[in-house]
């Protein structure tokens, strides 16, 4: 982070010649604080209308006063630890490079910058050479179709979607209230309510081919939670049945199946021989299943069976395409 004149230093510096009672204008402070007149006036009109500070000018004294005594300007406190946590937060950012979101929170930091006092620094090689996020793969979204759905989201407003299923030969065209959009492992889904199942889904928005904002209102309902649409998931499909989920791990593996929370109501129970067995109860095995074949012969499912079964099944055919 690179420093600069920002911002608050100026609002500062206004604020205290206001104080003084001199009645400052625009060409004496900019004299002193070594800025153009036109970068005070600026800073002037955006403390009355976005701090709503009751700033006025004299025409006789040809200066601003404050025309409220009691007036406190609101100004930013902060430490180096924590522009640092600021700093490690923007190079978090780097996850969503290929997301619309990339630019608009780009944004934000370069606003938060501007507000950050002059005598705060901190040493940002730090960054580069001591912390690194690696990215998920992600999916491509096109940024006017984003724009469009978060428009709907934010202004309560149904959006005319067209949309292709995962495997799906056609698009189809759908009316939804969008209620939710949510990220899992790289790609964004929309819930919202469907016109034409009346229902709420979920849609891949990586998977929407177009995105048209329409005049209908809607509302959403003020029982809805994503959480209790999810359910008890383990990611983000969910189906209409529960299962009892029981998985058991090798000894070599168990560390690293205990060091994490893989499901909020996990249990794990820890065997004489250094084997353990995770379980929970979970409402989708599409997921599910992925991520017990990724284990590879160190996990085993005890249960349901249905999911032993799919288990078995794939590596089979996997295994057969190395024969």
């Amino acid at each position: 982070m690179t420093r600069f004149k920002p911002l608050l230093g100026r609002l500062q510096f206004i604020d205290r010649k206001l104080r003084e009672k001199s009645y400052p204008n625009c060409v004496r402070m900019a004299r002193e604080y070594e800025v153009t007149p036109r970068t005070l006036l600026r800073d002037i009109d955006y403390m009355r209308t976005s701090l709503d500070a009751p700033i006025e000018y004299d025409k006789k004294r040809r200066g601003y006063y404050y025309t409220e005594d009691n007036y406190v300007f609101q100004g930013i406190r902060i430490r180096e630890s924590d522009l640092f946590a600021i700093c490690i937060a923007e190079k978090a950012l780097e996850q969503y490079a290929n997301t619309p979101l990339y630019e608009k929170l780009s944004a934000v930091f370069e606003k938060i910058r501007s507000f950050l006092p002059d005598s705060v620094t901190v040493k940002t090689g730090l960054l580069d050479d001591r912390f690194t996020f690696m990215q998920e793969s992600s999916t491509v979204i096109d940024p006017e179709i984003w724009e469009t759905v978060a428009e709907g989201l934010r202004t309560g407003r149904m959006v005319e979607i067209t949309h292709r299923k995962a495997g799906g030969d056609e698009a189809t065209i759908r009316m939804v209230s969008p209620y939710h959009i949510v990220n899992f492992r790289g790609e964004w889904y929309l819930v919202g309510r469907c016109s034409k199942k009346d229902a709420v889904l979920r849609f891949a928005m990586s998977r929407i081919r177009s995105a048209v904002l329409t005049r209908e209102q809607f509302r959403v309902p003020d029982g809805f939670r994503l959480s209790d649409f999810l359910g008890s998931h383990f990611g983000i499909m969910t189906e209409d049945e529960e299962y009892r989920v029981r998985i058991m791990f090798s000894r070599e593996q168990a560390p690293y199946v205990e060091e994490r929370t893989w499901h909020a109501g996990q249990a794990i129970e820890r065997n004489d021989d250094g084997t353990i067995v995770l379980s929970f109860t979970a409402n989708s095995l599409f997921e599910l299943r992925r991520w017990v074949l990724s284990w590879g012969a160190d996990a085993k499912v005890l249960e349901p069976d249905i999911l032993a079964r799919q288990v078995r099944d794939e590596l089979n055919r996997a295994s057969a395409r190395y024969s």
